[in-house]
């Protein structure tokens, strides 16, 4: 099995995915074990103290000004774990936990959190035994960190609450770590706080996203170049020289992926035949524009998701020399902004893949196919309804495109009066990613059914590889009607599988 070492700098956006979502497993690195302890003692040294210090001898949030003294530390620490868990509604996903949970124990790794070397091995030790606590929708607005959900995996830390096992069965953290050999831990000054100050789930979610889209961008050069070819259109709107005038990067490499699929295609090329057409519609020449854009929005998001992978966020922070400083780099705006970005441009390229859609569904728009890509019209409705469901999942991506980070609830009697809900923004864009693909698998089952029905015309070899294996994944071709959710949702697991690029990559080679 792959292990992920964490150091105090070292880790990636492919390990956070490792350990999320393939269950790699975490070491910590000698390097990291020397940070933890030498910032714990200036944690220890500050606690000796007489004057009060923010998080290790003081109350929380609003209720700062209260000193604490050494007899009642580490119940102060134990009870904000347990008022602080107080998320509700549904269960989060198991890869967007164990992406919190590592994210959290890197930067405990840093050694400017303060924590002692046994909390953060046990922290890996959970996940290597495949504990993932019970975490909830609701309970982060995004600032001082994804508290609700970052308190519900320490309190597994220590030993209470619920927590899932490696089967997927849920039972009290106390039997769970039992069975193990895992003792829960008792924390001590400052450590209750640094558990649950962190950006982590946006962030994990962020980077699931991220490599999601990747694959879904790709998808959506193949879908369109398919949707391009079945409309007879013409590829000279791709050609390189074109897009070099207008330097976006990712239109030029959207462009490229799309030519390169309609490479040797007999379709393209015939918009001036029967019914001639200077331009194709915009659905279809803008292809690049759009997703290109997209790609664009893409690289700025990772760029951030990078940054905020080498932070090491809490507050307050140990700092080098010894210094304990309190701060605000726990606010998730940085984060939130790029996962709103990313919806906005999830929602247009899966309206654009719409419109393409519904053109090759009518007669009058689709240059000689017959209605709704029907065996028999009128007897048959073909895709008729395939189209309605592509045109829901569009409508709600529109809805989930409004941004989460414009809005701000003020909390902790006005102390925390403004927050990123970030948090929110990222449960969101989960969603729409998983729309996404399900719009590009409806407009895949209907280009791929459209070039089939041209009949005497052969079409690109990379096309034809798409073609056969969607086949071969179970994606009926043309015929009378029948069942049709079955056939979408073979054609939403060959999509998410990035079965569609994987396909014309045989022919074309990497796509860009």
């Amino acid at each position: 099995m792959h292990t992920v070492v964490v150091g105090t700098t070292s880790v990636t956006a492919s390990d956070v995915l490792a350990v999320a979502r393939d269950g790699a497993r975490v070491e910590l690195s000698e390097d990291a074990r020397e940070a933890l302890a030498a910032a714990r003692r200036t944690v220890d040294a500050l606690a000796a103290k007489p004057e009060p210090v923010y998080g290790v001898s003081t109350g929380f949030g609003a209720l700062a000004t209260r000193h604490i003294g050494p007899e009642l530390r580490t119940r102060l620490q134990r009870n904000i774990v347990r008022s602080h868990a107080a998320g509700m509604g549904p269960r989060v996903e198991r890869e967007v936990v164990r992406a919190l949970m590592f994210l959290r124990l890197k930067t405990v790794c840093s050694g400017h959190t303060g924590v002692r070397p046994e909390v953060a091995q046990t922290m890996a030790d959970l996940l290597n035994a495949g504990i993932t606590p019970v975490v909830h929708e609701y309970g982060s607005l995004g600032c001082s960190g994804d508290l609700a959900p970052l308190s519900h995996c320490a309190l597994t830390l220590m030993g209470e609450g619920e927590a899932e096992d490696a089967e997927g069965v849920v039972r009290p953290a106390a039997e769970l770590l039992a069975a193990h050999g895992i003792d829960p831990v008792e924390l001590r000054e400052k450590e209750g706080l640094a558990l649950l100050n962190g950006t982590d789930g946006m962030l994990g979610m962020l980077l699931m996203a991220l490599a999601d889209l990747e694959v879904l961008y790709k998808t959506a050069d193949v879908t369109a170049a398919l949707s391009l070819e079945a409309l007879l259109g013409t590829d000279r709107v791709l050609a390189p020289e074109l897009h070099a005038i207008r330097p976006h990067p990712g239109q030029a490499a959207s462009a490229a992926n799309m030519l390169a699929v309609l490479r040797g295609s007999e379709l393209t090329g015939h918009h001036q035949d029967d019914a001639p057409r200077v331009q194709d519609a915009y659905s279809v020449r803008c292809a690049p524009q759009v997703a290109g854009a997209g790609r664009d929005t893409l690289a700025h998001a990772r760029l951030v998701a990078e940054r905020e992978l080498a932070a090491a966020v809490d507050n307050p922070v140990v700092l080098p020399g010894g210094r304990v400083e309190s701060n605000g780099n726990f606010h998730g705006a940085p984060v939130a902004y790029v996962l709103d970005f990313l919806a906005i441009a999830v929602a247009d390229l899966a309206s654009i893949a719409e419109r393409r859609t519904d053109r090759l569904l009518d007669k009058n728009r689709s240059h000689g196919l017959p209605p709704f890509l029907a065996d028999d019209p009128g007897v048959d409705s073909g895709l008729m309804i395939a189209q309605y469901t592509q045109a829901a999942l569009v409508s709600e991506l529109k809805r989930l495109a409004v941004p989460a980070s414009v809005d701000s609830i003020p909390s902790s009697a006005m102390q925390e009066d403004h927050v990123s809900m970030g948090w929110s923004a990222a449960r969101k864009l989960r969603t729409a990613v998983d729309n996404l693909a399900r719009v590009l698998a409806v407009e895949l089952y209907a280009a791929t059914r459209a070039i089939e029905l041209r009949e005497g015309l052969t079409p690109a070899p990379a096309s034809r590889a798409a073609i056969d294996a969607a086949r071969a994944a179970g994606i009926g071709g043309p015929g009378p009607d029948r069942h049709l959710a079955p056939d979408l949702a073979a054609a939403d697991a060959f999509v998410r599988a990035g079965g569609a690029v994987a396909a014309v990559e045989t022919v074309t080679g990497p796509l860009a």
